[in-house]
């Protein structure tokens, strides 16, 4: 039976569901940091140019960086738990205590120990504290807000000391073997010209060979990637103090026309109004 337990606010938003057959999914980019806890599923999570294999109980910390997409191995049942927050909202928290809340977002390479490996012990207490959320939401009361809050600010703890006491890589494997020099291409010249017919004269590959072997491998067309790969660096850009048509050309669009409409369908808004919101000249 399908379900999905919610809580949406401005800053924060988190999802209990439960769904079969799954969703289809694509790359994809939030504004906002998650934490996506996996319950029940056939299920391998992509970030960057990593595969996570996902089994229960498994814990997946993403920023507002990363490109990232579930891929579905079959139809089984899919349920999760996914928290979107605004980093700015546990700042705050940061200062006041003078603790690193943020730290297992920030404080490591793009694509790296992504996957958070929980002690049997740390696994009881983190699923303990989603259901008391559960709760809180399917029977609210006054002080609700205020105690999600703190149920939230104790996940972020438990997540970032689980963080710290595990150096180890998490498990994952690279995309594909094949794949990887096309990928390393494609991050290294993203304002340049990445069509299929300049892609197989750089990397020597056959065009519908990579084409379909990348579709195998993640459930996407290349075309997808390396569009949200850009959409990442324009953001990084703007967010930098570029103006937008610096970041358009500096992020491989080039047509002016098409960045907007292309930035606005996948960001929620204009490249100049992000740039206003989110950019260092504020």
């Amino acid at each position: 039976m399908n379900f999905n337990i919610h809580f949406n606010t401005s800053q924060i938003q988190y999802n209990h569901r439960r769904l079969s057959p799954p969703p289809k999914m694509d790359f994809h980019l939030h504004e906002r940091f998650e934490v996506y806890f996996f319950i029940a599923g056939d299920v391998n999570f992509m970030i960057e140019k990593k595969v996570y294999p996902m089994i229960s109980g498994d814990l997946i910390v993403i920023n507002n960086r990363e490109l990232h997409k579930s891929t579905f191995k079959s139809d089984a049942p899919y349920e999760n738990i996914v928290i979107h927050f605004d980093p700015e909202i546990v700042q705050h928290f940061e200062s006041l205590f003078q603790y690193g809340l943020l730290d297992c977002f920030t404080k490591r390479e793009p694509g790296e120990h992504n996957k958070i490996h929980l002690h049997p012990q740390q696994l009881e207490e983190i699923t303990a504290l989603y259901k008391r959320i559960d709760t809180l939401l399917i029977q609210p009361a006054e002080e609700t807000h205020l105690l999600l809050t703190t149920h939230f600010i104790e996940l972020l703890v438990l997540l970032n000391r689980s963080f710290r006491d595990n150096t180890a890589p998490s498990e994952s494997t690279a995309l594909s073997e094949k794949l990887a020099p096309v990928l390393d291409y494609i991050d290294h010249h993203l304002e340049q010209d990445l069509s299929l017919e300049m892609l197989e004269r750089q990397v020597y590959m056959n065009r519908y060979y990579l084409s379909r072997l990348f579709r195998q491998s993640t459930g996407s067309t290349i075309h997808s990637y390396i569009l949200m790969k850009r959409i990442s660096r324009a953001k990084k850009l703007l967010h930098d103090g570029h103006n937008v048509t610096e970041a358009c050309q500096m992020s491989g669009f080039n047509d002016y026309s098409n960045f907007i409409r292309m930035f606005k369908r996948f960001v929620g808004m204009p490249p100049g109004q992000y740039r206003k919101q989110y950019g260092f000249t504020n």
